[in-house]
């Protein structure tokens, strides 16, 4: 039957292979070695903190071993791991230890006065703290492993649809939404990441993104674990560090997001470093700009577009190298059994070449939205589709563009635009370093774009310039009527552009006569 604990079936298949580098500690651990500790933990978890199945736990850490131990410590226990942002406000992290109902949380102690405060709001819950007793805290961590470890405890057996995880969305447009990933999901996650990126044992794969976010658990910790492979395990995002690692550890394949992987080109080491172990590097949470897969192309690294969801997967496509430079600016083709649709507002299906929105059927998908069942119903047509809510078209050969997201299509003068469809093209602009497009209000035309930029340092950018820039890229109703400079955009920990922050900064840069505009009739 299929499960989530993909660390105790490849423990049993290889169990001397190095599994996990964790940097923090420079401490390397053997597949048998990292399943012990999540089988002392699961032990923990259900004897000492009698977590049953079903109940939920949190955790409140950057990234480090005791993340893993957690995800499959649930795993084998049948309770539900609940990873929290560690960017979240406290009143933010209140409301989904409300919603969650998890009576436990893991905290490092960079996070200790966040844990105590939270404590003090629900005082039934029980801390567990990784780097040493406190007052407030029931236990430590390490010294609870240590008395676990050894002792006899048999995974208990559920169902591949009982829930391993609550991942909270980033909620950049709302109340985030705990999405139900069970175990089947995170399984079949590995199995079909693993073949269709054509995965191996020789794969290496740092992280350095959050293990709290889906992509962190999901794009390669899972798939790696699935083929038996080696995950090097960074604390936080260092570009240093990060060149220094997939040289000596001889990395062979890397998720990054756009803004990470402009950081790292920007970094000294972009030139220097070793980079002959490199398969391929793949971006993820947010689109990626067409002059970042040039300067990687230019340094010999074949740089993928990847996309995912919390709620499907979350490694929803696949192409291959040659793929990925023959068609810039694709996600490429939907992964193994999972079916695409792209459909119009009636939910009929669109042609080749026409923009819709994507939805997906599979084993990929989640089981919805924790305590919201009206919004768990809404998110599926009658088919069982997911609807995703992303407007994407698809060319002649099966490859999907995404076209933005269909709550930020605005409609100007009656047509259809698409924020997407602009920012590829002004990411293009020398010198210009990010960019984003909303719409707004307006009497005469319904809606226009504004257009915020944050150009290059040292470079001075105008809205004319940006106009002219467009104006033989793109149809003169597309093009941004309004412009507003900004030192840079507000995103979410894992890379997407914040747009209701924007709307405010639109507003307030009104009353301050601070943004530019254009005719555009």
């Amino acid at each position: 039957m299929i499960h989530g604990d993909v660390l105790g079936e490849r423990a049993r298949i290889s169990p001397e292979a190095t599994a996990l580098v964790e940097l923090r500690t420079r401490r390397r651990f053997s597949y048998r070695e990292l399943d012990a500790r999540a089988t002392a933990c699961a032990h923990f978890l259900s004897e000492e903190l009698s977590l049953g199945v079903g109940d939920r736990f949190s955790i409140l850490s950057q990234n480090r071993v005791e993340f893993v131990d957690l995800l499959f410590g649930a795993a084998k226990s049948g309770s539900i791991l609940v990873p929290l942002n560690t960017r979240l406000a406290e009143r933010e992290l209140e409301g989904i230890l409300s919603d969650s109902g998890a009576g436990v949380l893991f905290f490092d102690a960079p996070h200790l006065q966040a844990a105590l405060a939270l404590a003090e709001k629900h005082p039934e819950l029980v801390l567990v703290g990784f780097d040493g007793q406190r007052p407030g805290v029931s236990f430590d961590y390490a010294e609870s492993l240590a008395l676990n470890s050894g002792l006899l405890f048999h995974r208990v057996q559920l169902p591949p649809e009982h829930p391993q995880c609550l991942l909270y969305t980033s909620g950049t447009t709302g109340k985030p939404k705990g999405v139900i990933v069970p175990q089947r999901m995170l399984a079949w996650n590995g199995f079909a990441t693993a073949a269709a990126w054509q995965l191996s044992e020789e794969d290496v794969s740092p992280i350095f993104t959050p293990l709290y976010h889906a992509g962190g658990l999901g794009a390669f910790l899972l798939p790696i674990f699935t083929v038996g492979g080696r995950i090097i395990l960074h604390e936080a995002f260092d570009a240093g560090e990060v060149w220094d690692v997939i040289e000596k550890e001889k990395c062979t394949v890397v998720l990054g997001v756009p803004t990470i992987w402009n950081m790292l080109a920007e970094h000294p080491s972009f030139e220097s470093a070793d980079l002959s172990a490199v398969r391929w590097f793949i971006s993820g949470g947010a689109p990626l700009p067409r002059h970042l897969i040039e300067s990687y192309h230019q340094r010999g690294i074949t740089l993928r577009q990847g996309y995912g969801m919390t709620e499907v997967g979350v490694n929803c496509f696949t192409m291959n190298d040659e793929e990925a430079l023959r068609k810039q600016g694709s996600i490429g083709r939907p992964m193994l059994y999972l079916e695409t649709r792209v459909v119009d507002e009636e939910n009929n299906i669109r042609c080749a070449g026409e923009v819709g929105e994507l939805c997906f059927r599979g084993p990929a998908l989640s089981l919805g939205y924790w305590n919201q069942p009206e919004a768990t119903a809404a998110s599926r047509d009658e088919e069982g589709f997911f609807h995703s809510g992303d407007m994407v078209r698809v060319d002649e050969e099966g490859f999907f563009y995404i076209a933005g997201r269909a709550k930020d299509m605005f409609i100007s003068g009656g047509v259809n635009v698409y924020p997407a469809e602009i920012e590829n093209e002004l990411l293009r602009h020398p010198d210009l370093e990010d960019a984003a497009v909303v719409g707004i209000p307006d009497p005469k035309w319904g809606e226009l774009g504004v257009g915020f930029i944050v150009p290059r340092q040292g470079y001075d950018l105008s809205g004319d310039a940006l106009s002219e820039f467009l104006s033989d890229r793109l149809a003169k109703f597309k093009i941004p009527r309004k412009w507003v400079f900004l030192k840079e955009l507000p995103r979410t920990s894992y890379g997407k552009v914040i747009k209701a922050e924007l709307r405010k900064v639109f507003e307030a840069s009104l009353a301050g006569g601070n943004s530019e505009e254009r005719d555009k009739s």
